[in-house]
């Protein structure tokens, strides 16, 4: 059996999945269509913000029509999408409209990969005869051990696309998961995805309330969630392809290569873009913004180019090296602001500059 490594702790046996393989180059845009699910599992890690509510998100980005989803994916360079929720099969009309809406625009080479809890065989054949191009189902864990009684082997004959479980890897649950696999092994399926179990502020009552814990203190991920993907892969062996990803994959990888890939397409000529794909600008803060930048103008020369008046967030925006150099001369308070390049321009760091 071989193990490859890809970082960050992952790694995947005989095949990685295609819609993975997109994922792990920062290329697929992640498309929430609603934050509905009928299956109220306790390691959801949904936010607040999504968890049961009908909204609709294009990574970052809360959408409301149908330009906002291809700006996103144009924003990101996106060569594909991963279509998630909640259950994208709750909202199945919604669903199709964005699939026929992305290949459309995209063209057939449009990736694009869905996750859902529901089995159902006449909502798998719409997807596919709209363009869906890799089926991901996510089995609740009470049935892990006994998948026959879902119907899923005949929902999914015929179907003419690649087809997956995905679940994550809870210690205690070792049992089931081999069954799963197994499962998946018996039935032909593609691949199986295991996730590293991680904690959010949604679900850490119900994992701690059941004896799990932090690997440490400075990771989301559930201790005993690695070693028991890795006992899985020991034990199918090349059975059926797997693949782990790990809670640090998707931060350090994933999430940093999609940052770079916006970054780079998003920036203005007053951003600086670091090497972590984060977005670096200079931030004046005055109780007439007007007048700040009348001053940076036409005293001290400023080109309208390497500034941007922001009146959603009170604050006047200058190219960093310019405000820097400005800064202990002007009467207003001037920081150095990091942030990431996404929709929300979320802050993470801010330093003084007067």
């Amino acid at each position: 059996m071989r193990v490859v490594p890809m970082g960050s702790s992952s790694f995947y046996t005989k095949r990685l999945p295609r819609g993975c393989r997109l994922c792990r180059k920062g290329a697929k845009m992640v498309l929430l269509v609603t934050g509905l699910c009928h299956m109220s599992c306790y390691y959801c890690p949904l936010s607040e913000g999504k968890r049961g509510r009908d909204v609709v998100y294009a990574n970052e980005m809360l959408v409301r029509c149908d330009e906002d989803v291809i700006g996103e994916a144009l924003a990101i360079g996106a060569k594909g999408t991963g279509i998630t929720g909640g259950d994208p099969l709750l909202v199945l009309e919604r669903t199709l409209h964005y699939i026929a809406l992305l290949k459309e625009r995209f063209g057939p080479s449009h990736h694009i990969h869905l996750y859902t809890a529901t089995v159902d065989r006449e909502s798998f054949r719409r997807l596919s005869e709209v363009g869906l191009d890799e089926l991901r189902i996510h089995p609740p864990v009470r049935t892990w051990g006994d998948l026959d009684r879902l119907g899923l082997a005949e929902a999914l004959q015929g179907l003419g696309m690649p087809v997956g479980l995905e679940v994550p890897v809870i210690p205690g649950e070792r049992e089931g998961l081999l069954a799963l696999c197994r499962y998946a092994a018996r039935h032909g399926l593609d691949f199986v995805n295991l996730n590293e179990l991680e904690v959010s502020e949604t679900n850490h009552r119900a994992l701690m309330a059941r004896g799990l814990r932090v690997r440490s203190d400075v990771s989301s991920a559930i201790a005993g969630s690695e070693e028991l993907a890795r006992e899985l892969v020991e034990e199918m062996g090349d059975e059926v392809p797997l693949h782990f990803c790990s809670s640090s994959f998707k931060d350090r990888v994933q999430l940093r290569e999609r940052m770079k890939r916006r970054a780079k397409r998003v920036a203005r000529p007053l951003d600086l873009v670091t090497g972590e794909g984060m977005i670096l600008l200079g931030v004046a803060e005055a109780e007439d913004l007007g007048e700040a930048a009348r001053l940076l103008r036409e005293v001290h020369g400023v080109p309208e180019g390497l500034m941007w008046l922001d009146e959603g967030r009170c604050r006047l925006e200058v190219a960093p090296w310019v405000l820097e150099k400005l800064a202990p001369s002007l009467p207003f308070p001037c920081f150095l602001v990091e942030e990431y390049p996404t929709a929300d321009r979320l802050e993470v760091e801010r330093e003084p500059l007067n």
